[in-house]
């Protein structure tokens, strides 16, 4: 790999995809700066060196005439010593045209039209597109990569940035799995994207000798996985995981949590999410974590008042050791 800093220009039409670029940029492992004064843009490059930056992304778009005046010779200041790209983006007038209307945005030189001294009014959007083409001409003929982006949505456009100026396929960053266990009655995990409710599995919260013990110990996730609803359940997740996995990550997504929920979140859930995600870490090979996030709360880890009869027990409170009210819990909701 070369010592020398990577510095990346993404310019083109606006509306083209210019925030799409910088943000896989981002996810590349880019320090990326858009719409920064072109003045400053030598000095920016040098300061992050400086701070130990070695890869750095700049936006430069139609509102930086002073940039477009000097092109060439600011670019060359740039590359002197450095591995240096620009891309540029485009698409049809149709496409533009479109992607305006749907956001309700005002083309920029139309914009700056509108301010201008003794201006009766801004350009129409597709004016204002022929004339930003007709600007960024000399910018585009030092494109060292031209993307059209007519036909690309944004996870498209996102991977060809990362297929041009990624580390390549082996190395380039992958999406980040986690598995989280989670007590329903503390509530569902905000960030889950998936969640599973496991709540219908037998409880070990009920056999006095394993109720004390995380979902992690081997006699807990024994009792936990042996009946045949546990075998099957395992198999469908597990079945579904490593068919949508693969699709997650090739939309674009860079992190999927997934939820496994039971009641209380010692037992059951986290004694299925470590299975799950064992599983899942032999069948692909995305990065795999898990956490717990409810299995060290203070209402498990309590001492009982009395070891009574689980199911004596189970008469007088409710699952996870909640109390019942007075009349079973079949009154007022």
């Amino acid at each position: 790999m070369s010592d020398k800093s990577r510095v990346v220009v993404v310019t083109g039409l606006s509306g083209a995809g210019k925030s799409t670029a910088l943000h896989a940029l981002e996810d590349l492992g880019y320090f990326c700066v858009d719409n920064l004064p072109t003045s400053l843009v030598p000095q920016t490059i040098e300061v992050c060196e400086a701070g130990g930056i070695r890869r750095v992304g700049l936006g430069i778009d139609v509102r930086a005439f002073a940039f477009l005046d000097g092109a060439g010779p600011t670019l060359s200041r740039i590359a002197e010593g450095r591995d240096m790209a620009v891309v540029f983006l485009d698409a049809t007038d149709e496409a533009l045209l479109r992607r305006f209307n749907e956001t309700r945005r005002p083309h920029p030189l139309s914009a700056a039209a509108s301010r201008a001294p003794g201006s009766s009014g801004g350009l129409a959007v597709l004016d204002g597109v022929h004339l930003e083409r007709e600007r960024l001409a000399p910018l585009r003929a030092l494109a060292t990569i031209d993307l059209d982006t007519t036909r690309l949505s944004v996870h498209e456009l996102r991977r060809q940035i990362i297929a041009h100026l990624g580390p390549g396929k082996a190395e380039a960053p992958r999406m980040s799995t986690r598995f989280v266990s989670f007590g329903f009655k503390f509530g569902v995990p905000v960030d889950a994207d998936l969640i599973f409710d496991v709540r219908f599995l037998d409880n070990p919260h009920f056999v006095p000798e394993l109720r004390r013990l995380p979902g992690s110990h081997p006699a807990v996730r024994d009792f936990v996985l042996q009946s045949p609803e546990a075998s099957e359940l395992l198999e469908k997740i597990g079945a579904l995981l490593e068919f949508s996995l693969p699709r997650y990550e090739r939309e674009g997504k860079s992190y999927l949590t997934i939820g496994i929920g039971c009641t209380g979140g010692r037992h059951r859930s986290v004694a299925l999410a470590e299975v799950l995600a064992d599983n899942l870490r032999r069948k692909v090979t995305l990065p795999i974590s898990v956490v717990h996030r409810d299995v060290g709360r203070a209402e498990h880890t309590a001492a009982p008042e009395h070891d009574a009869d689980p199911l004596s027990r189970g008469a007088d409170e409710g699952a996870e050791g909640a109390p019942r009210p007075p009349d079973g819990g079949r009154g007022k909701t």
